[in-house]
């Protein structure tokens, strides 16, 4: 099975219900069970929220671009921005003991995705691949594909 599907989307917060219902039809043709859609559905929320937030400033021309492999070995999301360079190494979720509102996105996403990586390569802008490994057998559908 390999199927994909890219959405674009203005660089604003009103336009993440469009994520969030993509990314749910998306792990729905995937397989996935309905509490592993709300998991992958909060974590590319999250990271979407992050890219207009911290990389696109809110700047609503900015593009921001979501793309979803459907493969046998895993469902891959690649968000793509053109805003602020990030710095990989500067991303970290604040520390779980530090009990307050916010600031617990990138803890959630890398507990649902089993990769979390930046494109260094990409000139400009941001490219964050997600992956989460199957973790059920396919359907007896896609064993044919």
């Amino acid at each position: 099975m390999k199927n994909s599907t890219v959405i674009k989307i203005p660089s604003h917060a009103k336009y993440l219900c469009v994520v969030r219902s993509v990314t749910e039809k998306m792990g729905e043709l995937y397989g996935m069970t309905a509490p592993e859609i709300e998991d992958v559905k909060l974590a590319v929320d999250e990271a979407c929220a992050n890219a207009i937030k911290h990389a696109c400033k809110g700047n609503e021309e900015l593009i921001i671009s979501v793309k979803y492999n459907l493969k046998r070995k895993g469902f891959e999301v690649v968000i793509d921005d053109s805003g602020q360079k990030a710095r990989p190494d500067a991303i970290k979720g604040r520390d779980l003991d530090d009990v307050r509102p916010g600031g617990l996105g990138v803890h959630l996403i890398k507990r649902v995705f089993d990769v979390f990586a930046f494109d260094e390569k990409k000139k400009n802008g941001n490219r964050l691949r997600l992956v989460r490994h199957r973790r059920i057998n396919p359907p007896e559908a896609d064993k044919s594909s």
